[in-house]
């Protein structure tokens, strides 16, 4: 596991696995409610955190995509070789059923090649989700590919989650997973569009646009760092902006904290966005 600088004496470790096969859970968030701090588990389901220093207790929320939501009751001190459970959630997905009509493509989210001026980074665990919006309000189909735009500092070729939600959190936020399957990709190099193909899934896109979002996870026993800059120090692959709206449209996500609307600008008012863009069936 990663080295860390907490006291042994005072740490939470374990692993998390599916309750019925017992096979590990990958990139599942464990986060302390009150302490709002968290970890994510890393490809064979074990996790690493520092223990509680806010509160005598405290509880540990599991989640991660496809199952449900579990909590776990934690009190100051070390607690160490948790096993944590997770039952699979059952999802109905809807179909989109296509009668006289044909299916063409639509082109939702960035429209450009040059990326602004910024890098956008996350820890393991924290998630960028831009929407694409359908401005014209066609008629949708399925989600065929979603790109990002991936930046060529950092490691542009370390692997990452793409997640796609529904816009029915709070104030719209991302909320329901559309996307219910694991889908970790890596790009072969950084300074250009990334595309992933999602067409076998069937996610039926939603006819106001939905999220689409890049979660940085971790591998091995490693947290991938550089210092390229005196003061900046990415993790895994960064993404780059794009300043084509005047409206916000990107929300971080950070483990124990939830989801934050960006609200950043630059000197002309145009809006700093995560650049990620997404092709689905237009039914005409």
């Amino acid at each position: 596991m990663p080295a860390l600088s907490w006291a042994q004496e005072n740490r939470i470790t374990g692993r998390v696995v599916d309750a019925k096969t017992k096979d590990p859970v990958p990139f599942a968030s464990i986060g302390l409610r009150e302490e709002g701090t968290g970890a994510l588990t890393n490809e064979y389901g074990y996790f690493q955190l520092a223990g509680l220093e806010k509160n005598s207790q405290d509880s540990l929320i599991v989640m991660t995509l496809g199952y449900e939501r579990s909590a776990v009751f934690i009190k100051r001190g070390s607690t160490e070789d948790l096993i944590i459970e997770l039952k699979k959630r059952t999802v109905v997905l809807d179909n989109v059923m296509v009668k006289g009509g044909k299916l063409k493509n639509l082109e939702l989210g960035s429209k450009s090649n040059s990326p602004g001026e910024g890098m956008i980074q996350g820890l393991p665990g924290s998630q960028y989700a831009f929407f694409v919006k359908n401005d014209k309000q066609k008629k949708l189909g399925n989600v065929r590919t979603v790109s990002f735009y991936i930046g060529e500092n950092g490691f542009p070729r370390e692997p990452f989650r793409v997640r796609i939600y529904k816009a029915d959190g709070n104030y719209n936020a991302p909320n329901t997973d559309l996307l219910t399957e694991n889908v970790v990709v890596s790009a072969s190099r950084g300074g250009e569009w990334y595309t992933i193909d999602l067409s076998t899934y069937n996610i039926a896109a939603p006819e106001e646009g939905f999220f689409v979002a890049m979660e940085w996870i971790v591998g091995g026993d490693k947290f991938y760092t550089t210092n390229f800059m005196d003061n900046y120090t990415p993790y895994g692959q960064i993404m780059r902006p794009t300043f084509e709206y005047k409206e916000s449209r990107t929300w971080s996500y950070t483990i124990g904290k939830g989801w934050n609307l960006l609200t950043l600008a630059n000197g002309q008012g145009r809006r700093y966005n995560a650049m990620i863009k997404a092709e689905v069936d237009m039914i005409k």
